[in-house]
């Protein structure tokens, strides 16, 4: 990584801030690029500055930050949202992976003075969701490496992206923060955008036949239908679907890396699960001419990105889950092309028999062996591509699905190292209990983390994942986990999903004599939203190869 007195290099952003704050503007300036900017404190307008400009004055209070996620406007102004705190995640390639430990809304809003008594307590309720939108967990980020596309997209592109801005060079699904860079990008500011994605990052390392291997595990969040357990389910009608997450298994050894994706998301059908206090309250499908249209629409995006695609159901065959199941199994009738598996993972992995997933993969092996992995030297040339996905969800698409991606990963896990030379074909990492267990605690941690991040609560089922079986403790915390589940779906998630709404661009904030709100492709009576439909905006003309 670069020292703070060094230079940018082309299509990095800024490492680290200065931060000044006058009574009338707040004062941006790069301690490694040169370039500032200023925020004016009355209504939130921006000015790039010169480097004298930006020294001018002596009556303020100076701070550093680490990073500028954006800015968003409300009634009364302007609220600007920086990094106030950083952690150093791990490397990818060769670009440290910061996790954003704290962030902070700057108020650029003096004019609330001049509010009407309704439309102060209108603001008070925004603040108040942008206060939960600063405790975000799970975000990631990188100044100098753009982290939404996976080793392999990355690798087909062009050699000149690089030397774009970062935000240019971004996947927009995986932009956590895209709605919020909108004027920052307007006005110019490249070097100061800080695209932030929200999802999970954990890496080990450790040795075979005396040389370090190291496995790095990430997962990309998508913000199409971003939103919390209960509130957000199934698709919308542009067949983006709620907790949809890239799982990527990247491995390094001698100078090989290899990636292994996998992708995860709800039901794409149309269906909901309206809180009502019940402990497992009743999902129900939403009768709409547009079904089969939907999913078409949600894998022919998959195919488009990923190659052909293969489906997991992990589902109950029985009960309120079976007709859901059952209705996803019709559905998939239509599209003879996506192998559609139904594995019924409560009834088969009833116990908490985690080795039941075995006859999973005996079914599906060929299949997976056939999509592969991606592979590439230490001089960049490809040697194999990964041809399709595996798409698995339950219901949460958390805790079961987790236990069976982790499956499937060691398995890949195991193909990968052979291939490169660190195991035999007769080898494997089960065999080594200290390898066995990193590679467990990493997708142990990744459950927890994607799971706090939809669900508000550990991950249940870790037990699985790090021993193969349930244990008492393990039973007790599940315990634990499901009441917070329980609590924070129906006292506190709706004011969550308000926050999500905000800052995602679902709605904005207007001074209207009827309401506060302008509705953007905002989910309304039914649920079904089209996910801002002709919001277009910069973002729509600068990221063509994306499509």
């Amino acid at each position: 990584p670069l020292l703070a007195d060094e230079p940018l290099r082309p299509g990095s952003c800024s490492r680290e801030l200065e931060l000044r704050e006058f009574r009338d503007r707040y004062v941006f300036r790069s301690l490694d690029g040169g370039g500032a900017f200023a925020v004016a404190r009355a209504d939130g307008s921006l000015h790039p500055l010169s480097p004298e400009e930006a020294a001018a004055g002596s009556d303020c209070k100076v701070s550093k930050i680490y990073g500028v996620a954006g800015m968003i406007r409300l009634l009364a102004g302007s609220y600007v949202l920086v990094i106030t705190s950083r952690k150093d995640a791990g490397s990818y390639g060769a670009s440290t992976v910061y996790h954003a430990n704290s962030m902070k809304f700057l108020c650029c809003n003096e004019a609330i003075k001049h509010l009407t008594s309704e439309e102060k307590r209108d603001e008070a309720y925004f603040m108040s969701l942008l206060r939960i939108a600063e405790t975000t967990c799970g975000l990631y980020y990188s100044y100098d490496r753009d982290l939404t596309l996976n080793l392999q997209r990355a690798s087909k592109l062009a050699a000149g992206r690089v030397h774009k801005p970062l935000w240019k060079q971004a996947d927009p699904r995986f932009v956590w923060n895209r709605n919020l860079l909108e004027e920052l990008i307007e006005t110019k500011l490249d070097e100061f955008i800080t695209p932030l994605i929200q999802g999970s990052f954990q890496t080990e390392q450790f040795t075979l036949k005396d040389r370090l291997v190291r496995i790095t595990l990430f997962s990309r969040r998508c913000n199409r239908r971003l939103g919390t357990r209960m509130w957000r389910r199934g698709a919308n009608l542009e067949g983006a679907t709620a907790n949809f997450v890239e799982t990527e298994q990247l491995v390094e050894y001698e100078g090989l890396t290899s990636s292994f994706i996998q992708v995860r998301g709800s039901i794409p059908l149309l269906w909901e699960q309206i809180v009502d206090l019940s402990y497992k309250p009743r999902p129900s499908i939403i009768e709409h001419e547009e079904m089969t249209k939907v999913v078409e629409r949600h894998f022919h995006d998959l195919s488009q990105r990923y190659g052909d695609t293969m489906v997991i159901d992990l589902t109950d065959k029985q009960g309120d889950e079976g007709n859901l199941s059952n209705a996803f199994a019709a559905e998939m009738q239509n599209f003879p092309d996506i192998r559609y598996v139904h594995f019924d993972f409560h009834h088969i992995c009833g116990g908490g028999n985690f080795d039941n997933l075995q006859v999973l993969y005996d079914e599906i092996e060929e299949a997976i062996q056939k999509q592969g992995y991606f592979l590439m030297n230490s001089k960049g040339e490809i040697l194999l591509d990964q041809s399709g996905v595996v798409r698995s969800n339950c219901i949460d698409c958390l805790d079961r699905t987790n236990v069976t991606q982790s499956f499937l990963a060691r398995k890949s896990l195991d193909s990968q190292l052979q291939r490169m030379g660190a195991l035999s074909s007769a080898e494997s990492i089960s065999q080594s209990d200290i390898i066995n267990d990193k590679f467990k605690k990493l997708w142990v941690e990744h459950g927890d983390e994607l799971s706090l991040e939809y669900a508000g609560s550990y991950a249940l089922k870790g037990d699985l994942v790090r021993y193969g079986r349930q244990t008492l403790p393990g039973l007790i915390k599940d315990g634990m986990s499901a009441l917070s589940r329980y609590y924070l779906n129906n006292f506190h998630d709706g004011v969550r999903q308000d926050a999500l709404d905000l800052i995602s661009g679902y709605y904005t904030v207007s001074k209207s004599s009827s309401s506060p709100f302008q509705i953007i492709g905002f989910e309304s009576a039914p649920k079904v939203s089209s996910c801002g439909v002709g919001n277009h905006s910069w973002w729509d003309h600068c990221h063509n190869f994306h499509s």
